[in-house]
């Protein structure tokens, strides 16, 4: 009795499995799947291949969710139960363990942000499992109409470090770096559990408060970006939610039920070298994985029933040891990915997720508190931390120094693990001693059974003892009985005297029916004789009949050979009909692949002959700046000459030629003035030209696209005709097969119409892109002709400016030889100098002059040059497109003059069909009369019916003894018979009667 109550308190961990849909980048990558889930046998198959050989292994779990399961459905089936009974009174866990990027957090959190914002206070669908145990509870709660409080609690384990997510935001920001030194302590609560020392717990009235603390605590949480995940959870969070409820005894005694449920969202592990960790977060990893493989360790102890579990390796283990093997009622959510790039990972979670399947717990009820033992434990709790505040504020509690403390911590640390060890003892000693207990208990129940034989075997021999004198007794009944037999069969034989006599009267009767019977037998025979004569006119005329029927039906055979015939023909011209189409098809796309090929090589000849154009005058613009900025040079440096010549001569002339120089200097001031200003305007030309040529580049680009759409609008366009053609032929097809003679005309009607919308698309937007290539070819002439004016305005421009200065030397030149003339004999030498410098400077200016008209002429021809190119392609561009239109027009005539003649095919086959059908018809009914007139000729004059002949005997009443006479022949019943006997012999028992518990004799039975 024993072993079967402790094996009904121990209950297995509910694992489940869910498996996530692929994501984007998985579905641009083609990734194969290598995971297979089948929900209704709660089995999960993984596709493995090694060494060339594909190996199926297949995994069975409490429930299993596909790809296609939704956030509710998990809910409904695993969670609810769960959530009922934290509100009966159990602690349960909920934790979430797989991979990273599988769907851990999407599962327990889902939409927290937006579950506040449901309409009506309806979650959204992709609210997770938090948020929906919420929800459960406040309702649950709500309507049962108790008064409850719920708490809970929000931690963070990163790094080996547990940190509070509820803490208030002042407190955090003040205390951000002692918290960081010191973070919060795990304890022992001293009864098998942990609990964190200063971790704020919550009082929430309502589920939008929990909403409001769970999205306040995912912000806190640490996330970053990882290859294998946007937003990955970089460490394990605990919610914990506990809910008090107050009832009340039948004594009108207040009690206090409470609940407690642990929601654990674990980090992912993961992959370094896959997930691209470096530096800070190749550390988080590493503790990651460190804490979920002691987790490992931990169920594989428990597993396999090991004597030490490992719960002190790891924080998250020690929060987690009352889930696993303790007190709890735990459910494992396992997630994973189906693309093969995460098998190994996959493996991995499959494993440790079906070894978990057979950990034990034995989950108990919380006791339940009297609300006055709560109340008091409360007032003390508040008592001692009041004592503790005033310790802190008046300062009289105990100091001692910190090497004392540190000494008695780490002798505090000694004696825990010192007391887990002897507790681990303790248990293995209990699990001995209940093994003792339970052969105990079987040898108990062996001696029981033994005893239960005994006295089973005394019971039936004081059964048997019994049975003996019952059966002496009732042998003394047997005799007496067959005396009462005797009796009853004495008046038995005589009322069968009676009987006797009785039946000699009714021979005699009887011998009179017979022969009545004799005269009805033959009238029988005669009936049978005409029926025999009806039976054979019959059967000769089923003979006729069925002759006559095989006629009809070889007349209908051959009918429907004939039909089957035309038919195949019918079927022969549709064939032949659809392979023709498919046949234009592919000559249509063959032809529309040749106009894209020509309309790309077009496009690049007017590429090729922008790039040109654009290298040529970039060519000639450099060449025209780097004559500009050497002609500057040469002036600069022949005038500084000029300057230092004069100088030298003309020393003992400076008094006089004083006045003169403002003006030279005015002259020369000038020149360069109309030199920048003819530069600048050289500038501004080839900035004109550049500007010229990147529109051109951007029209071509138009151009190009522009010809591509087109193509891709053709492409599309041809597909939809294709397949808009395949379907309604094939639908056609259907129906002309059902009835061709009412439906030959809609097909050809249909069929025209669909050809000649796709011919009017095709021609609109043939007309389009011509509409198009005229204008974007017009918008190319108006920029070349732009282009062209400009230039010529340019030239223009410069020469004007050249002549004006040539104008404006000579006057200045003509006023200096008035000037000079007034000189010395000395002035003559200076003015031959002034004079070759003159003609040099005149020489520059000229052959400047007639170098940028000649590269202006070469710049206006390589215009005109690159516009008659521009307009060749475009005409060769229309010609070509004109061809193609008119290619294609021509084969859709094509098509169009092949469904005639098969239309007129299918119509004669059809014709030549309604022939056949009324030959058949005709020769139906002409059989059909035959067959009606033969019946009519055997029914009504063969067929003859019965005469009467008189010989029949009249009918009569026989004297048939009546049943009250027949009763009086009848002997005594049997209880009359013995009453009788029995007064007359009376029956002597040595003792009463016990009732007999054998079998009785059938003599016994008969009385």
């Amino acid at each position: 009795m024993g072993s079967r109550q402790e094996k009904e308190k121990a209950v297995n961990v509910q694992v489940l499995l869910r498996c996530r849909p692929f994501n984007d980048d998985e579905l641009r990558n083609n990734a194969p799947q290598v995971i297979t889930c089948n929900e209704y046998q709660r089995e999960v198959a993984v596709s493995q291949t090694i060494a060339g050989k594909q190996i199926d292994r297949i995994f069975t779990f409490d429930k299993v969710f596909g790809p296609s399961a939704k956030q509710k459905d998990l809910y409904d089936q695993a969670v609810i139960p769960i959530v009922n009974e934290v509100l009966e009174g159990f602690n349960c866990t909920i934790f979430a363990y797989g991979q990273t990027g599988t769907g851990k957090t999407y599962t327990m959190e889902g939409e927290c942000r937006r579950a506040k914002n449901g309409p009506k206070g309806q979650l959204p669908a992709d609210a997770g499992v938090i948020p929906r145990a919420v929800k459960q509870i406040f309702d649950t709660l709500e309507g049962q109409n108790a008064e409850y409080s719920v708490k809970v609690t929000f931690l963070e384990l990163y790094n080996e470090e547990i940190t509070d997510l509820l803490a208030p935001e002042e407190l955090s920001k003040i205390a951000l770096e002692d918290r960081q030194k010191k973070p919060l302590p795990l304890m022992e609560d001293g009864k098998g559990g942990v609990l964190v020392r200063g971790l704020e717990e919550e009082i929430v009235t309502s589920a939008d408060e929990i909403f409001s603390l769970l999205e306040r605590g995912s912000a806190k949480r640490r996330t970053a970006e990882t290859l294998l995940n946007k937003q990955s959870s970089r460490s394990h969070s605990l919610f914990s939610i506990t809910i008090h409820i107050k009832e009340a005894t039948p004594e009108g005694e207040e009690l206090i039920k409470c609940g407690k449920l642990n929601l654990v969202d674990l980090a992912g592990s993961e992959n370094i070298s896959r997930s691209g960790a470096r530096e800070g977060r190749a550390r988080e990893a590493g503790e990651i994985n460190k804490s979920l493989l002691t987790l490992g360790r931990v169920i594989t102890a428990l597993v396999e029933h090991l004597g030490h579990i490992p719960y002190r390796d790891s924080k998250l283990t020690r929060l987690l040891r009352d889930s696993l093997g303790g007190r709890t009622k735990t459910c494992i959510i396992a997630t994973v990915s189906p693309s093969v790039h995460c098998l190994e990972e996959t493996l991995s979670t499959l494993d440790y997720a079906h070894r978990a399947k057979n950990i034990k717990n034995r989950p108990e009820v919380n006791q339940k508190m009297m609300k006055s033992t709560l109340i008091k434990d409360l007032y003390g709790e508040i008592d001692r931390l009041k004592a503790e505040v005033y310790a802190a504020r008046e300062k009289v509690g105990v100091y001692i120094p910190k090497e004392r403390y540190y000494q008695e911590e780490s002798d505090r640390k000694a004696m825990s693990e010192q007391i887990e060890q002897m507790g681990s003892l303790l248990e293995t000693n209990q699990k001995r001693i209940e093994d003792l207990q339970q052969k105990y208990d079987a040898e108990l129940q062996h001696s029981s059974d033994l005893s239960k034989k005994l006295d089973a075997s005394e019971k039936f021999l004081e059964h048997t003892s019994k049975l003996l004198a019952t059966s002496k007794e009732d042998l003394k009944q047997a005799q007496y009985n067959l005396k009462e037999k005797d009796f009853i069969i004495l008046e038995q034989k005589k009322a069968e005297n009676a009987l006797a006599h009785q039946a000699c009267v009714l021979r005699s009767d009887l011998e009179k029916s017979i022969r009545d019977n004799a005269s009805l037998f033959s009238k029988l025979a005669r009936e049978d004789k005409l029926s025999s004569a009806n039976r054979s006119v019959v059967n000769s005329f089923q003979v006729d009949l069925a002759a006559k029927l095989g006629v009809l039906c070889n007349t209908v055979v051959a009918s429907m050979d004939q039909q089957n015939k035309h038919l195949n023909s019918v079927e022969e011209l549709c064939q032949s009909c659809l392979d023709f189409h498919d046949k234009a098809v592919l000559e249509l796309k063959k032809k529309v692949l040749a106009s894209k090929a020509l309309y790309s090589s077009h496009i690049e000849a007017i590429q090729n002959v922008v790039r040109l154009h654009k290298a040529s005058t970039d060519a000639n613009l450099e060449e025209i700046s780097s004559m500009a900025s050497t002609n500057c040079c040469s002036v600069d440096q022949l005038l500084a000459l000029g300057e230092a010549e004069t100088n030298l001569v003309f020393g003992d002339l400076q008094t006089m030629l004083s006045t003169h120089r403002g003006e030279i200097a005015n002259f020369t001031q000038d020149l360069r003035e109309r030199f920048r200003t003819s530069l600048a305007r050289t500038k501004e030309m080839s900035g004109s030209i550049l500007g010229l040529l990147d529109k051109l580049m951007e029209e071509s680009m138009n151009f190009q696209n522009h010809s591509s759409h087109v193509h891709e609008t053709h492409v599309q366009s041809l597909a939809d005709f294709q397949k808009a053609y395949e379907e309604q032929s094939r639908s056609e097809e259907e129906k002309l097969l059902a009835g061709i003679t009412s439906l030959v005309s809609n097909h050809m009607r249909r069929q025209k119409e669909l050809v000649d919308v796709r011919l009017n698309g095709l021609g609109d937007t043939a007309l389009v892109n011509k509409a198009f290539l005229d204008e974007h070819a017009a918008v190319m002439d108006g920029v070349t002709h732009d282009a062209k004016r400009k230039w010529e305005e340019f030239s223009k421009q410069a020469e004007h400016d050249s002549k004006d200065g040539s104008d404006f030397s000579a006057a200045k030149h003509c006023r200096m030889e008035l000037l000079l003339q007034q000189c010395t004999n000395t002035v003559d030498a200076a003015s031959q100098q002034w004079k070759k410098t003159h003609a040099t400077v005149s020489d520059m200016c000229s052959k400047q002059v007639a170098e940028m008209e000649e590269l202006i002429r070469s710049v206006i021809e390589t215009n005109e040059q690159h516009d008659n190119e521009v307009a060749a392609a475009r005409s060769a561009a229309e010609c070509d497109l004109a061809n193609t239109s008119k290619d294609i027009l021509q084969h859709f005539e094509n098509v169009l003059d092949y469904e005639r003649n098969s239309t007129s095919g299918v119509v004669s086959a059809v014709e030549a069909h309604s022939a056949t059908l009324r030959q058949l018809e005709e020769q139906h009914t002409t059989q059909t009369t035959d067959i009606n007139r033969h019946a009519e000729n055997a029914f009504q004059h063969s067929y003859m019916d019965y005469e009467p002949t008189g010989e029949t005997p009249v009918r009569s009443e026989p004297d048939v003894p009546s049943k009250g006479s027949i009763e009086s022949l009848r002997a005594m019943p049997l209880e009359s018979l013995l009453e009788e006997f029995r007064e007359n012999h009376p029956y002597e028992s040595s003792k009463e009667p016990k009732p007999s518990l054998i079998p009785r004799s059938p003599l016994i039975q008969l009385n």
